[in-house]
């Protein structure tokens, strides 16, 4: 049984705390981190250069919200701190996403209502 045919079951987590979820899941550059980073752990100079993306404080600000909700963890190596994925779950959930985002591209690409035009 897929995914998609489960039935969907109540869990302890409400709607208030999914749509918080998807807030932190709903930033570009964050899923690019998370993308990156299920290739392996990487440090703040890595996913800057990876995700050609200046400045390091930008990427230091979404690894901590993505560290303050549990997704990735971080170690100090000597001067530098490695991130790592913290949840395996949540390259399976991207995955999910651009499967069902897949034949809604074009719509989701011209949708107003969602805040600015993206690329």
């Amino acid at each position: 049984m897929s995914v998609v045919d489960q039935p969907v079951r109540a869990l302890p987590v409400g709607p208030v705390a999914l749509a918080r979820l998807f807030r932190v899941l709903g930033d570009e550059t964050r899923v690019r981190i998370l993308e990156r980073l299920a290739d392996g752990p990487a440090t703040v100079a890595a996913l800057v250069t990876a995700l050609g993306m200046p400045p390091r404080s930008r990427v230091s600000n979404h690894l901590a919200c993505l560290a303050h909700c549990g997704f990735v963890t971080r170690r100090r190596a000597g001067k530098h701190v490695v991130y790592s994925l913290a949840e395996v779950d949540v390259t399976r959930l991207l995955v999910l996403a651009r499967g069902v985002a897949e034949p809604h591209v074009e719509l989701l690409s011209t949708c107003s209502r969602i805040g600015p035009d993206w690329a």
